[in-house]
């Protein structure tokens, strides 16, 4: 169930983010104890404001209640995805090479299954990634069907 509702609601709310000139990042569909939240995460450079997350809310509540794809009750929300952004499509990492990031990987490359760098180069469906290892820099090349998980990831400097 969880996969259809994501796929309707980012069906419903790519013609109100074109509209607005905003990226969708990510959405989800999860019960977190008693209730369901329906969570849609949207951006675009500079950052999104709240007044905009409430315009894309109540559009896509109206479509939501049109198409009614959850008929239990659920919470929607409608944010910014943060300064930890999650990294999904190839265009994330084309777009973010030179920041840092964290990726998590399904199976070991050179003994490791998570790593955290500076992304170099996305290519050939590629992710180049410059990481530190004690005193030492080092590139790790991971496949783009290899990443289960990646995300913007905050340094203090």
């Amino acid at each position: 169930m969880g996969k259809k509702v994501t796929d309707t609601t980012e069906e419903l709310v790519q013609p109100i983010l074109d509209d607005m000139n905003l990226e969708l990042v990510d959405t989800e569909f999860v019960k977190e104890g008693k209730n369901w939240f329906l969570r849609v995460y949207v951006d675009k450079e500079g950052g999104v404001d709240i007044e905009e997350c409430g315009k894309v809310s109540e559009a896509l509540s109206e479509k939501l209640d049109e198409v009614e794809p959850i008929k239990d009750p659920y919470y929607l929300e409608v944010s910014s995805p943060g300064v930890e952004r999650p990294l999904k499509k190839k265009k994330d990492f084309v777009d973010h090479v030179g920041e840092n990031i964290y990726v998590k990987v399904y199976k070991a490359i050179d003994g490791e299954k998570e790593f955290e760098g500076k992304l170099r180069s996305f290519e050939n469906d590629i992710v180049n990634l410059e990481v530190q290892v004690k005193t030492r820099t080092k590139n790790v090349e991971i496949p783009f069907d290899q990443i289960a998980k990646a995300h913007l990831a905050v340094t203090f400097n």
